[in-house]
C-alpha cells in the first residue's frame, strides 16, 4: 500500500488543521493506521492510531482531547483532526498503516510497515 500525507501547514496556537493520509494499491480497510510525529531533534513519537474497525482508537496522553482521528473507508482516507494547536505540536507528521487483526493497533514505529512521506506543520506563539 502506499501512503500519502497532506494538510499540513503555518498556523497559530490555538488554530486547527486537519491532516489526510490517502491509501493507494490495496484494500486500505485491511490495515491499521498510526500517526506520529518527528520535531528537529527529536525521535519520531507516537500520536494516535486507529485499528482497522475504526472502532478501537489510542492517543498519546499530549494530543488526547485536542487531536482526533477517524477514516473513511470507501475514500481510503485516515483523517487527522487536530484542534486548539500549540507550538509544542511543531513536527513533521507521518502516516503509517500495517495489516492488523481487526481491533488491534500499536504505539511503536517499528510495528509500521508502510509510511507516508510526512507533512510539515508548524504552529507558531
Amino acid at each position: 500500500v502506499q501512503l500519502q500525507a497532506s494538510g499540513g501547514g503555518l498556523v497559530q496556537a490555538g488554530d486547527s488543521l486537519r491532516l489526510s493520509c490517502a491509501a493507494s494499491g490495496r484494500t486500505f480497510s485491511n490495515y491499521a493506521v498510526g500517526w506520529f510525529r518527528q520535531a528537529p531533534g527529536k525521535e519520531r513519537e507516537f500520536v494516535v492510531a486507529i485499528s482497522r474497525s475504526g472502532g478501537i482508537t489510542d492517543y498519546a496522553d499530549s494530543v488526547k482531547g485536542r487531536f482526533t482521528i477517524s477514516r473513511d473507508s470507501a475514500k481510503n482516507t485516515v483523517y487527522l483532526q487536530m484542534n486548539s494547536l500549540k507550538p509544542e505540536d511543531t513536527a513533521v507528521y507521518y502516516c503509517a498503516a500495517d495489516i492488523r487483526s481487526l481491533h488491534i493497533i500499536v504505539r511503536v514505529p517499528t510495528g509500521y510497515t508502510y509510511w507516508g512521506q510526512g507533512t510539515q506543520v508548524t504552529v507558531s506563539s
